[in-house]
């Protein structure tokens, strides 16, 4: 019965939407979205999501520039020829993503997990199936036409909680979608990042290992870290061996291991400083901000040059009423990173509890240019309103009226007041 109503589903999706033919597989599939559409969302979604997972790795441009050059090498090898995209994350999820329109991201946690080139290959080989065989798109049509929505996390403001400060880091600009991709999608990306693979010279057996890498961690996993990776990417033995089956049928290949280590030689020799940094975080959970502070210092003592850990320092010392400091801190971020919005948002909500309003309006209005937020509109319409300036603050409680939380209330009783509606 639940077979049947899956046929039925997508004949439905079918007749409504039309079919077309998978230009990977040659199967046919129903309508997703134009070439244009994806390129487009892609696009529109591609700085959100790194914004939300931390923001690019800037410590070592030099990597971010290897992972594009592989990425690029296999792409050349796409049958759809999409504006594919590769970036790093600083992200210590071992994880990676693709967007609709051949936007890809891979996270640092990620990088460090593996041992050569051709797994970074067989990682990014399987993101760019996802990307040319409209796995996202197909997903986000389907959630619409079913009638099941797409959601944007908003961000939620409350100054007596921790979780806020530390959550700016993660929950800033959440993507518009998050793809859990099923077991024949993640079938189909293996085989075909396979192929990929071979045609570009490297061994297939790298895929192989990197299931088996996946299904060991997923048995051993004793915390939520990995939850959004099995989410998105589950890992199981019947991929492994498919892997092994496709690997058998073609003979050798680069490994390329010594590039790739030299690669990620700054991401090896900062893995102390990443795990002071998570200790850090940890400390700061339990509100336990004296350890978090000294973990955190031992972080940035080890590698200076990291905003991330500016970020946490700034986090730590805001919920020690320690705004000075603090904003020290956030501002060393947004000069160590100016592209990540979070330097800028946490110097903007500082420098205005320490009525510095000149700063954080300056720092706000940065940050709305990275990525417009709730928390920073509200702050903006705050300064507006002083100022005597109604519309713009009108214009500015609205948007931050879309949190869903206690700050959009907020707002939505600010834009009353402004409209001359409050009770």
């Amino acid at each position: 019965m639940f077979r049947s109503l899956i046929v039925a589903t997508a004949t439905t999706l079918c007749l409504v939407s039309g079919c077309t033919t998978n230009s990977v597989t040659g199967e046919r599939q129903f309508h997703t979205m134009s070439f244009e559409q994806q390129v487009a969302l892609g696009s529109e979604q591609y700085n959100p999501s790194q914004q939300q997972q931390g923001g690019r790795y800037v410590v070592d441009p030099e990597l971010n520039l290897y992972v594009s050059n592989v990425g690029q090498k296999l792409a050349a090898y796409s049958k759809v020829k999409l504006p594919y995209e590769f970036v790093v994350l600083d992200n210590d999820v071992p994880n990676a993503w693709a967007l609709p329109g051949g936007k890809i991201a891979v996270n640092r946690g990620l990088l460090i997990l593996l041992e050569d080139e051709a797994q970074l290959a067989a990682v990014l080989g399987h993101e760019i199936i996802h990307a040319a065989a409209e796995h996202g798109a197909s997903q986000m049509m389907k959630a619409q036409m079913l009638g099941l929505g797409v959601a944007a996390a908003g961000l939620a403001s409350k100054d007596s909680d921790y979780a806020t400060y530390i959550g700016l880091g993660t929950a800033v600009g959440a993507q518009l979608y998050q793809a859990h991709y099923g077991r024949s999608q993640e079938l189909e990306s293996d085989k075909y990042g396979i192929e990929y693979m071979v045609k570009a010279g490297y061994d297939p057996q790298a895929a192989v290992e990197l299931q088996q890498t996946f299904v060991k961690l997923s048995e051993g996993r004793q915390s939520d870290l990995l939850s959004n990776l099995f989410a998105s990417h589950p890992p199981s033995q019947e991929r492994v061996e498919r892997n092994r089956e496709l690997a058998a049928k073609h003979s050798g290949g680069v490994r390329n291991k010594a590039a790739y280590q030299k690669a990620i030689s700054q991401l090896k020799k900062d893995k102390p400083a990443y795990d002071a940094h998570n200790a850090a975080q940890e400390a700061a959970s339990k509100e336990d901000f004296a350890s978090a502070l000294s973990n955190v210092n031992k972080a940035i003592k080890l590698q200076p040059q990291a905003a991330l850990f500016y970020i946490t320092k700034g986090n730590v010392l805001r919920a020690q009423k320690n705004n000075t400091e603090a904003l020290a801190a956030y501002q060393k971020a947004r000069q160590l990173n100016p592209d990540y919005v979070m330097g800028y948002l946490g110097e903007g909500i500082t420098a205005f509890n320490l009525d510095k309003k000149s700063v954080a309006k300056t720092a706000l209005e940065s940050s709305m240019k990275i990525l417009q937020t709730p928390i920073a509109a509200f702050h903006l319409g705050e300064i507006a309103r002083e100022k005597g300036d109604k519309q713009t603050a009108l214009s500015y409680y609205q948007f931050a009226a879309n949190d869903k939380g206690e700050l959009g209330q907020a707002a939505q009783e600010r834009a009353a007041q402004m409209q001359g509606l409050a009770q």
